[in-house]
């Protein structure tokens, strides 16, 4: 059958929601299409796997960034899932929906029903919150985001982070805390001890339905239009070529990178990248692709006088012990995140919201070992890090195609830093971390001198020392943002691209500017509202 109600490109965090929410009443045939293969993998399916789909080419679409010189010239690796559930499959679980002035800046905007007070209804809507062991009511099949307290299985560190915090007058609870200003352990997006990823939370329970198609290793290529009307997606199978027909709408749900990249392919785009790779444009618009924001995260790491998660995952015994309580109990360091405490916190007294998000992690790694991101080979001593991104960047980037051949890989450009006030932010939250190392609660725990010596760094060598080791913190968000003028947005307060019909945009993408915390819960929250006022529209 190549005839649908709606078709859905991407089967990831957004897409997952869509499929569930668009096909419920029966009423609507819905197709969903994912380049990447099923989630049933062994290393999806285990929190702590995600140290290993960090580089797997299977489940990972592997981007590179262009060189940027605001990180001296490196290229930055970006791992974005190609598999069902997409980025919510390989990521690191975390849960947070970022502070209430995120979103009320989105309705300031010109975005109405996007303001915290109405977001935070649909977040209700879908979170089932639990404690570990107590998740009795939430069945495996259950249909929902399994958002988890894991505060008793966390490491015992955690409650040093705690003291420390509680020494500094700085805002903490020894719970997790889901949004706004204060340090805790952190929720973690996990169900019975495996990963609950958005195809788990919403995909699975629904796949039975007759009106509702996955289909698996499809890579669309291109939208195809009658007039200034989307009617249809082209689809490359195992090198054969299909096209579906799309009698309502064509939902985009691919993600920040991948959704503008298809925009561009199809035409719709900054008219001068569409003719340069050789592409007919169907609407000019510059702002597919432009205005990416990120986090951007540095790790400062310590030596601790007593045993961390390094003496468990370093070690063959301790990885081999770990995975048979895991296998036998689904319990232990595998059924975890290894980012266990943080939150948002102010840098200083005099700032008017949370400019920070601080990770505290009771284990330690080189941000890359032999080329790669180094979760599976922590330091080979007791260690822990401490490290920080600034909540609300404003350095802007864009994601381009580089000609007209669907399978290669965009250019991004992030353009790291090239804003001064993200400069002074770096130096701003390296003090606090600073302050934070000299607390009594972490001074008992170290049996060295802080790896880094920021306490004897200048400005100007605390920069430099950012440009060198930061990384993403794998936000990227903002390429087809959401206004109400198409001048400086690409898609209106209902996610309709400007100047197209039977066309939305429903990820990341569309986020006016990005939000304080881990993207994955507001992404969640965009497909729900898409979802309504799809519905609605119907």
């Amino acid at each position: 059958m190549q005839d649908f109600d709606y078709i859905i490109v991407g089967a990831g965090s957004a897409g997952c929601v869509l499929a569930d929410k668009l096909s419920a009443s029966g009423k609507h045939q819905v197709l969903l299409l994912e380049a990447g293969p099923s989630d049933r993998r062994f290393w999806v399916r285990v929190p702590i796997g995600y140290g290993i789909s960090y580089h797997d080419a299977q489940v990972n679409w592997k981007y590179q960034s262009e060189p940027d010189p605001g990180i001296n010239g490196r290229k930055m690796y970006f791992p974005r899932g190609k598999v069902v559930g997409g980025s919510s499959s390989i990521n690191a679980l975390i849960y947070h929906r970022g502070q209430a002035n995120d979103y009320d800046d989105w309705a300031t905007a010109g975005n109405p029903g996007w303001d915290y007070n109405s977001v935070a209804k649909i977040y209700d809507s879908f979170e089932l919150v639990s404690k570990v062991g107590a998740e009795d009511r939430v069945l495996p099949t259950c249909s929902g985001l399994s958002v988890t307290d894991a505060t008793a299985s966390y490491h015992p560190l955690t409650d040093k982070f705690a003291d420390m915090c509680e020494q500094m007058q700085m805002p903490v609870s020894r719970s997790p805390v889901m949004e706004g200003h204060s340090a805790g352990p952190y929720f973690i997006t996990t169900r019975h001890g495996t990963r609950c990823s958005s195809a788990v939370a919403f995909l699975h329970p629904a796949t039975n339905r007759p009106n509702l198609t996955v289909l698996t290793n499809m890579t669309a290529q291109r939208i195809g239009f009658q007039g200034r009307r989307a009617t249809n997606v082209d689809c490359l199978y195992h090198g054969r070529e299909t096209t579906f027909n799309a009698g309502c709408e064509v939902l985009l749900a691919a993600g920040a990178i991948n959704s503008p990249q298809l925009l561009q392919l199809s035409g719709v785009g900054p008219q001068g990248v569409i003719r340069d790779a050789g592409l007919e444009v169907v609407l000019d618009q510059p702002n597919v692709g432009s205005h990416m924001q990120d986090h951007l995260g540095v790790n400062y790491i310590y030596k601790a006088n007593r045993p961390t998660l390094n003496d468990i995952l370093g070690r063959w015994s301790g990885r081999i012990f770990a995975g048979i309580e895991y296998l036998l109990r689904r319990t232990g360091p595998l059924s975890l995140s290894v980012n266990q405490f943080g939150g948002l916190v102010k840098s200083s007294p005099d700032r008017a919201f949370p400019d920070t998000q601080l990770y505290l992690n009771p284990l330690s790694y080189q941000s890359f070992y032999k080329g790669k991101r180094a979760l599976t080979k922590p330091d080979k001593f007791s260690g822990f890090i401490m490290s920080f991104n600034s909540c609300r960047p404003v350095s802007e980037g864009h994601v381009r195609i580089r000609s007209s051949d669907p399978t290669m890989a965009p250019a991004i450009t992030p353009n790291y830093l090239s804003a001064q006030e993200d400069v002074d932010d770096v130096i701003r939250m390296a003090r606090l971390i600073l302050r934070m190392q000299q607390t009594p609660a972490i001074r008992e725990t170290l049996c060295a001198p802080p790896i880094t010596p920021l306490d004897n760094m200048t400005d100007d060598e605390i920069v430099d020392d950012f440009r060198q080791r930061c990384s993403t913190v794998f936000h990227p968000c903002c390429t087809a943002r959401m206004g109400p003028d198409p001048r400086t947005s690409a898609v209106n307060s209902r996610l309709k691209v400007h100047g197209i019909e039977g066309l939305r945009v429903c990820d990341a993408s569309v986020f006016p500017n990005i939000t304080s915390a881990n993207t994955n819960a507001p992404t969640l929250v965009v497909a729900h509202r898409a979802a309504e006022m799809i519905l609605a529209d119907a």
